[in-house]
Formats: C-alpha cells, structure tokens, sequence
C-alpha cells in the first residue's frame, strides 16, 4: 500500500527516533512509505486553544501534503484524532473527508489494517509499564476504560505481547491521566505535575522498567516528571519496541 508518513512537530523537534522507527516499521511490512517534506503541524495546538479560524491554512496544507495516499499513518493519537474528528477550520471539500477518512494512528493500523500477527525481528527482554494517552484510549479507542466495567481488550499490548521476551507490570490506576493534556501542563502546571508525579510513581511501584506508550508527549511529560523525582524508569514508545529497539 501507498502510506503517506505524517510526524507531528513535537516528535520531528524532539523525538525524530520515534518517526524513523515508524517509518522501517511500516516498510517491514512492505508498505510504500513517502514522506511530504513541506509538511507542519495538523493545527491541533491552535484549534485546542480557541483559535480554530486561525488553523484554516495548516489543514489546507495537510490537505495538500496527504491526498492521494491509500493510508495517512502517524504515530500519535492526538493528532489523528484531531484530524478525523475537528478538522473544520477548512470547507469540508471530498478532498478533505477523504484524507479524514484515511488517517490512522500507528497502532490501530498495525492492529485493524495490517492485522500484524508477528515482530519476528522484535525482542525487548524488560518489564514495561503501559501508558494509554487519555485520547487513544477513550476516542481512538485504543483499550477498554476501565471505568465502563466492559470485557478487556488492549490493542497495544495485543501488539506487544507478540514481541518476546517482553513482561508486562500492572500499574494500580492504569488509565489515570498523566497529567500532561497539551496546553494544560502549562496553564495547570501544579497540578499536571502532581498528576505526572503520581503517574510514574504507580508505574515504578508495579515494578516497570520501562513506560510505553503510543504517544510521546505524555512520555515527554512523565520523563521529566520522573528525573525531577529521582524514579529510575525508562521511557520508550510502542514503535521502537515493535520495530526492534533492545533485540
């Protein structure tokens, strides 16, 4: 398939292992994977703060830069998020609900497209903690939340479990918010901290080595929360396990 390889800014700026990893993980499974150079932001941090009007160009552009694709993949919830669901800024043109419409998050194309049943090249011998983002988990519906008491089903994990060697660690509030929430770590401050404090200190208690998550801004935020504490525990995203980081 012909997959147009979407980085939000946040993971081009500071986590760029995280979109090489998508990028050789999606060729492992013998996709066409191109990336748009001129592509920028989805327009999520400008919509989140109540300046949507004002997003109208970047989601022209994506538009642009995605069109054409058999899939849009991208390896953050967020954004695909905001793409399918609240990109209105721009006139709703076939063009725009068809790129809409074929955007994936990285683990639920890996999951529902690709129906990956093996990572024979994958080994990751650690104990890991992992960490649904709020918006995967209740609007990409990534796992079942715990709070809806319905039968469990974890697409991350179903995904990581084919990995060996890899041991999974059960936090006590598993689907408790980190704390980060975009613009709210920074207007919340003192209170996304505590959040992020009480985050890694579960997981570390459940005895992980490692936090995964298929989303890097709440392991950014985690991280630093965890070094200002002192919580020796490491911080990777799904990609990097399933492509292969520590076999």
């Amino acid at each position: 398939m012909r997959v147009g390889l979407f980085i939000p800014c946040y993971i081009d700026a500071f986590f760029p292992e995280v979109g090489i990893a998508t990028l050789e993980l999606l060729e492992r499974f013998g996709h066409q994977v191109l990336y748009p150079c001129d592509q920028t932001c989805c327009g999520q941090p400008m919509a989140n703060s109540g300046f949507n009007a004002d997003s109208a160009d970047t989601e022209a552009l994506f538009v642009r830069n995605f069109s054409g694709f058999d899939y849009v993949v991208a390896p953050s919830g967020s954004c695909v998020q905001h793409v399918r669901a609240n990109f209105d800024a721009v006139e709703q043109t076939p063009e725009v609900k068809d790129v809409r419409g074929r955007i994936y998050e990285l683990v639920e194309f890996l999951h529902d497209i690709q129906k990956a049943e093996a990572f024979p090249w994958a080994r990751f011998p650690h104990r890991v903690g992992l960490h649904n983002s709020c918006g995967t988990l209740r609007r990409l519906k990534h796992a079942t939340p715990s709070e809806l008491h319905e039968p469990f089903f974890s697409k991350p994990m179903d995904l990581l479990s084919k990995v060996d060697a890899i041991q999974f660690v059960n936090p006590a509030r598993p689907d408790e918010c980190c704390g980060f929430g975009g613009t709210f770590s920074v207007f919340e401050e003192v209170v996304s901290t505590k959040m992020g404090f009480d985050k890694v200190t579960d997981h570390a208690r459940a005895g992980a080595e490692y936090i995964v998550s298929a989303d890097s801004s709440c392991l950014m935020h985690q991280q630093g929360c965890a070094e200002r504490i002192g919580v020796p525990i490491k911080f990777i995203h799904i990609a990097q396990i399933l492509n292969g980081a520590g076999a």
